[in-house]
């Protein structure tokens, strides 16, 4: 039996205790709520060592919940990151590996995908989208709406890409369109995503609130601008604490806080401004830390262990098949989910996490690897340029005591060595007949002129 599927079931039967004590307590599955930064930095929110910017909020859900310090994002950049949290599968699977889509790009999440909206329809969920999209704009089926989500209120792409209408959609409905005000889009995505809890509170539901701080450039809006010591970057990571804050209490006062599970986390690593922590490279840095590891704390009061810190390794990409575990849905038919169940890591049941191995790529290629102990990184850039270091410079990391990345221990370890090795060549020959044939349109040089 291949190793995937068979952690894919025994994770479904791990999980089939908390579905059961569901069932024999006549309650409805868990709602979900995943609320996604766009280039929040590891180290940017008190609960991963920030000094210049106060989030109480945050640290109070993660004092009152699990952090994971070990989680990473599905991509080191933003359309492809998106793309592997929503279909539980590594980017270059669905057609979204390479870059970002630009404002000319044809590009789209194609509907042959299944989205965690729609995974979860079958198991009564009401779903909406509050946010960013950027999984394509363009043609009859690039909406939230064509993916499963039955309300979209939001932009769809980066809020630094013009021009920037906000859409409001509604199930085949015909959208909405408005300019987008910058100072308050934050606000407004958290207000339409508590009006959809509000009126689905009788149902379980699962809310993607997709912010699009603290990409730059960053609109802070009083009261919060020039409130933080980390300029208006923090002023805007600072607005984002409060509103969390803000809608975990609107969760208590709806009496649903014990049967909702919020997860927090950022789509990739910090970009020109922003606290990688310590961690090596930032957004787009090849196969380094800095640009793929994100904070994640996970929140359900009676269900997720408080005050705890795991350093199992997980992606976002796992979000899909924990989602289905704990809704009692079926993984999607057909397709490979390269995710895991991490139900029992949320618990508490198990301090370990269910992968062997997770891979880091730079736009399609494999280029590192990281299993529980070690990081093998293959390519690195320098001046601009994404160059293997496996030949001259092995890269090896014992991340039990390296987590910058600084110093390799390849000549230590050959045997390790020789294990990631093999590893990456796996990954590389197992993903190259999903690599893109051309490089997409928007992305293409133009032919030189004829002389």
């Amino acid at each position: 039996m291949d190793r995937r599927h068979f952690m894919t079931g025994a994770a479904l039967m791990a999980a089939a205790p908390w579905a059961g004590q569901a069932r024999t307590a006549n309650r409805r599955p868990p709602n979900i709520i995943v609320i996604l930064c766009d280039d929040l930095g590891y180290g940017d929110i008190g609960a991963m060592g920030a000094k210049a910017i106060a989030t109480p909020h945050l640290d109070r859900m993660a004092a009152q919940g699990t952090v994971f310090t070990d989680f990473y994002s599905a991509a080191n950049l933003c359309t492809p990151s998106r793309a592997g949290l929503l279909t539980g599968r590594y980017p270059v699977r669905t057609g979204l590996g390479y870059q970002v889509i630009l404002q000319k790009d044809d590009r789209v999440l194609p509907t042959s995908e299944v989205t965690i909206a729609q995974a979860l329809k079958p198991a009564g969920y009401a779903t909406g989208l509050f946010g960013k999209w950027h999984l394509g704009h363009r043609g009859p089926t690039w909406m939230p709406t064509a993916h499963g989500f039955d309300r979209f209120v939001g932009i769809p792409y980066s809020h630094d890409m013009v021009p920037l209408p906000l859409y409001t959609m509604d199930g085949q409905a015909a959208p909405k369109e408005e300019a987008a005000n910058l100072p308050m889009l934050q606000q407004r995505f958290c207000d339409e995503a508590e009006r959809f809890i509000e009126q689905n509170v009788a149902r379980p539901f699962f809310v993607e609130l997709v912010l699009s701080g603290p990409h730059l450039p960053v609109h802070p809006r009083p009261p919060y601008a020039g409130t933080s010591k980390a300029g208006a970057y923090g002023d805007t990571v600072q607005e984002i604490d409060a509103l969390v804050g803000h809608l975990l209490a609107k969760l208590r006062t709806l009496g649903i806080e014990q049967d909702t599970l919020v997860l927090f986390t950022s789509d990739n690593g910090p970009w020109y401004e922003g606290s990688a922590g310590g961690l090596r490279q930032r957004k787009g840095g090849g196969g380094y830390d800095g640009g793929y590891r994100a904070p994640l704390i996970a929140w359900r009061p009676g269900t997720v262990p408080a005050g705890r810190r795991s350093s199992a390794i997980g992606m976002a990409i796992d979000f899909l098949p924990t989602f289905c575990a704990m809704a009692g849905a079926s993984l999607p038919a057909g397709v490979t989910i390269d995710g895991a169940d991490l139900t029992a890591l949320l618990t508490g049941r198990t301090a370990l996490s269910p992968h062997e191995e997770l891979i880091l790529f730079d736009n399609e290629d494999p280029v590192a690897i990281r299993t529980p102990r070690w990081k093998y990184v293959a390519n690195d850039y320098y001046r601009g340029r994404l160059f293997p270091t496996e030949e001259k410079y092995p890269q090896l990391y014992d991340m039990s005591v390296d987590q910058a990345e600084n110093y390799s221990v390849a000549d230590r370890h050959p045997d390790v060595l020789a294990d990631m090795q093999a590893r990456l060549a796996a990954a590389r020959k197992r993903f190259a007949p999903f690599k893109s044939a051309t490089i997409p349109a928007a992305f293409a040089r133009p032919a030189p002129a004829a002389n």
